[in-house]
């Protein structure tokens, strides 16, 4: 197994375990560290083992964390879907 893949897992590990903590405050500062590591980890694994294992490692981690994923969305179809109005004439 490639240190990409090891990486990656020990990262899912560590996003779970973030994830159990009670605390509500804690949540979305943890989100942003894990996304800001996440995201140059899943470019590595996919360049180290492929696209087919990229795609999964990038759904197990949308699966971990669905909110932020979720509030991307709903912020990019605000984007397209009204776009902004400029002053009125």
């Amino acid at each position: 197994m490639s240190l990409s893949l090891v990486l990656a897992f020990v990262w899912m590990i560590v996003a779970n375990v973030t994830a159990m903590f009670p605390s509500k405050h804690y949540h979305w500062p943890a989100a942003y560290v894990l996304i800001a590591v996440g995201i140059p980890l899943l470019g590595w694994v996919t360049y180290e083992n492929g696209p087919w294992i990229g795609l999964f490692c990038l759904a197990a981690g949308v699966s971990i964390l669905r909110w932020p994923v979720r509030y991307l969305g709903r912020w990019v179809k605000r984007k397209i879907v009204e776009p902004e109005k400029g002053p009125a004439e």
